[in-house]
């Protein structure tokens, strides 16, 4: 793909620039990206990191790669350099000399062969179930890396709710075939970025190094082996990525690569703790209006990259690209999304799709209101002109309507209000639908730790239109209150656990309840075809139930909700509806009971259920 346009600056592969340190020779601590694939996207913009750079000339030679562009900048620490990759371009080490007055230097970029293409880069489609781990409180596979060399004492303590606790790459490869087991198809981790050694940032959200997995975790072939291994069971993988901010101690909070890298500097910069993003999806209002949330530094310290700077903008995309085809990953779970210019989005997620025709993103838009939310949805153009070309956003409308339903009581026609909206998605069946995340309060803590209601949210969450996503431990009802109690470790996965909730002994007999329910609901979608792709239609609604139809060519099944804490006869007119000539109903799961006659269906709902009846 040769789809980045630049113009050409340097005819002979030479640039001089005017700033340097009279008798200083050149010197490079790193390049990014490090390697790179024939036949995969060019020209690459390659940064240079180093000292003594301004007064340098950078030439290259290689058969099939040559410099169309640099750009040294005058702080002598970095230099931007452009390299076409001729299609005839063989791997191989493509050498950049880099020369001044007092001396030179040499670095390179490795050009590498691209690996076969089946079985990565897949997507995700409604077929899947996507399983949400946090790898350090998931599951401990090497104990050596709990502590690496150069981390800070006391950022790993198991003990401290903000520290490591030693969940890694490989803990989560080794549990792979219990995911499978469960009926998970799909695993989103989040952030694997190399994080700094001197705090706890063990959710991986504050990256210094685009470029290299975190040590806590592991090594880049750790996560290269944990996606193949998913892909060879049949699971798919998504990674979290962070294009809105890094971290803290980042280089780039000390050393912009340019100016305009970011928005501010530690000492001066916009503070957006309000995250006010919604006005972005109001037509009338100004910049003023959400430039905190554009430009300002998440929860006032993590560094805010300026997307709107063309060498930001290539700079994120190209480590996107680099990310997945090093790794074979098959979809992104994108962070912080509205905090970024939608022009960017439109950019970036085009770019992947160009690379990638079947890669699949998923946005955070945490919002509750659909009119918002589906603002960054892609396959239509905003007011402002603007298709962000996001796949999807995760569906925080239902997700609020349903803690406030099953969890709290509230009338089931807040569920249909919601959906009601879906008319502003253009493609509502594939959002990602959730009871829990690692940002939100557990739902069964939300639901006052009933079991019962907890089976409730996931029963409807299996069975209502989109993509649904559980969070590590909901099999197995994991309380929590807010951020971090909501990020408790895994049973079983950690040297010394007194439980190991990954085997059935090791489960409580209520943790096995719970995750046979899950393990139930989960076969039901893989075995009914309607409950994946199937239209969703409604048949009734009331302040206590919800009865939907889904439906395929082949399939009609009708879903009968019940949030009432007792039992409830009704009697339903079906006239109108899309069964009305329904001739029979045969339970497929759950308790309550149905009896069809002429066109009218009685229901003995039981209490907190959710049955399913194939329609003929």
């Amino acid at each position: 793909m040769r789809t980045f346009a630049c113009t050409l600056a340097l005819a002979m592969g030479l640039v001089t620039s005017a700033v340097g340190l009279p008798g200083a020779e050149p010197f490079i601590s790193k390049v990014e990206p490090p390697t790179w694939w024939t036949n995969l996207y060019s020209p690459v913009m390659v940064l240079l990191y180093g000292e003594n750079l301004a007064n340098a000339s950078i030439s290259v030679d290689y058969p099939g790669v040559r410099i169309t562009r640099t750009q040294a900048e005058p702080d002598g620490k970095h230099a931007f350099v452009w390299l076409d990759l001729a299609r005839k371009a063989k791997p191989g080490k493509v050498s950049l000399h880099v020369k001044t007055s007092a001396g030179d230097t040499t670095t390179s970029l490795s050009l590498l062969e691209r690996p076969p293409q089946q079985g990565r880069y897949q997507g995700i489609t409604r077929d899947d179930v996507i399983y949400l781990i946090m790898p350090d409180r998931f599951a401990d596979g090497d104990p050596s890396n709990d502590q690496p060399p150069g981390a800070a004492p006391g950022t790993y303590n198991r003990q401290s709710p903000m520290a490591y606790h030693g969940g890694d790459l490989k803990g989560v490869q080794e549990h792979l075939p219990y995911l499978k087991e469960l009926g998970v198809t799909a695993i989103w981790l989040t952030p694997v970025y190399q994080n700094d050694n001197g705090s706890s940032d063990y959710h991986g959200y504050g990256a210094i190094d685009e470029y290299a997995v975190e040590n806590h975790f592991g090594t880049m072939k750790d996560y290269q082996d944990l996606v193949a291994a998913a892909h060879q069971l049949g699971m798919k993988v998504m990674f979290d990525t962070v294009p809105n901010h890094v971290g803290p101690h980042h280089p780039w909070a000390d050393s912009q690569p340019t100016p305009g890298w970011l928005h501010g500097t530690p000492e001066h910069h916009l503070d957006n703790a309000t995250y006010d993003f919604p006005p972005i999806s109001d037509p009338h209002a100004t910049p003023a209006n959400y430039i905190e949330a554009l430009d300002g530094w998440f929860v006032n310290k993590l560094p805010d990259l300026a997307q709107e700077n063309p060498l930001v903008s290539a700079y994120l995309l190209q480590n996107a690209l680099w990310w997945i085809e090093n790794s074979g990953v098959d979809a992104f779970r994108i962070d912080t999304m509205p905090y970024v210019p939608r022009s960017f989005w439109s950019y970036y997620d085009q770019g992947l799709l160009a690379a990638y025709p079947h890669f699949f993103t998923v946005g955070e838009v945490m919002d509750f209101n659909p009119t918002v939310t589906s603002y960054w949805a892609g396959g239509q153009k905003g007011f402002d002109g603007i298709d962000t070309a996001l796949t999807t956003p995760f569906d925080f409308p239902l997700y609020s309507a349903m803690v406030d339903v099953v969890a709290h009581g509230a009338s089931v026609k807040k569920l249909v209000s919601v959906l009601r909206e879906d008319r502003f998605y253009p493609h509502p069946e594939l959002l990602v639908t959730l009871l829990d995340n690692h940002d939100k309060k557990r739902f069964i803590t939300e639901a006052g730790g009933s079991q019962e209601k907890m089976k409730l949210g996931l029963s409807l969450l299996a069975t209502v239109r989109g993509i649904p996503q559980i969070y590590a431990g909901d099999e197995i009802g994991i309380p929590g209150g807010d951020d971090p109690d909501n990020r408790h470790d895994f049973p079983g996965g950690f040297p010394g656990d007194s439980r190991n909730a990954f085997t059935q002994a090791g489960r409580t007999p209520e943790q096995q309840e719970l995750y046979t329910h899950v393990q139930t609901l989960l076969k039901l979608r893989r075995d009914h075809p309607a409950l994946r792709t199937g239209t969703q239609k409604h048949v009734v609604v009331s302040d206590k139930y919800y009865a939907f139809t889904r439906e395929t060519d082949g399939e009609r099944l009708l879903i009968v909700f019940h949030n009432g804490a007792t039992p409830e006869s009704v009697s339903v007119d079906l006239s109108g509806t899309s069964i009305a000539g329904a001739r029979s109903l045969t339970t497929v799961f759950g308790p309550s009971q149905a009896q069809l006659q002429n066109h009218t269906v009685n229901l003995q709902m039981s209490p907190l259920s959710v049955t399913i009846y194939r329609v003929q």
